[in-house]
């Protein structure tokens, strides 16, 4: 199913539904730069044009981000500041067409082994010539990294990627799903959030 035109960074953030609608989510990576102490760092802003804005405004996405980044970094023990941080964030979005393309028995084959071919699925395959409907499924798949950069060498210290298929829903209603997604990312942080351990 291919989903309507929509604004293209809306898009890119509702693969994040997956964190609370399906088992598996978005998948989520982080990495840091193996020389750098985050905890010597102790305020941050944001770049004065981050890349989620448009030319000459600030998007409503922008500001959520930045909201739901400051609630977490807050957390963390850093201090928000306008003028000389110390760490500066920026968001980045990206969305790509992908497709899937399944085959399945053709219909009438096998007729009599109820539940048979769903049990064989994925197990072995099938001699040369066996009837199969090929179905093509066209998705978009998006990414949301998010990446703290020391303003003094101008160099990217940490970054946190989730990256995962668009859901209508997500697009449709994007505020909680920004906010899911970005805790996600920062549960990777190597700093913990108190009562929170951080993941490896």
């Amino acid at each position: 199913m291919r989903f309507p035109k929509i604004p293209a960074l809306l898009a890119a953030l509702g693969m994040v539904a997956g964190l609370s609608a399906c088992s598996s989510g978005p998948s989520i990576r982080a990495d840091a730069d193996p020389t750098v102490n985050l905890s010597s760092y102790k305020t941050f802003g944001y770049f004065e044009r981050v890349s989620t804005d448009k030319n000459a405004y600030t998007t409503i996405v922008s500001t959520r981000l930045k909201d739901a980044t400051r609630r977490e970094m807050e957390k963390r023990g850093y201090q928000f500041v306008t003028s000389n941080p110390q760490l500066l964030v920026n968001f980045n979005v990206n969305i790509q067409d992908k497709q899937d393309i399944r085959s399945t028995p053709s219909a009438g084959v096998g007729v009599g082994y109820g539940g048979y071919y769903g049990y064989r699925a994925g197990m072995y395959g099938t001699w040369g010539g066996y009837p199969q409907d090929i179905e093509t499924v066209n998705y978009q798949e998006g990414t949301l990294s998010i990446d703290l950069v020391d303003s003094t060498k101008q160099q990217l210290v940490w970054q946190g990627t989730a990256q995962g298929r668009i859901n209508k829903k997500a697009v449709e209603n994007p505020g909680p799903a920004i906010d899911a997604v970005v805790g996600e990312i920062f549960a990777k942080y190597p700093i913990p959030a108190p009562g929170a351990p951080a993941q490896k």
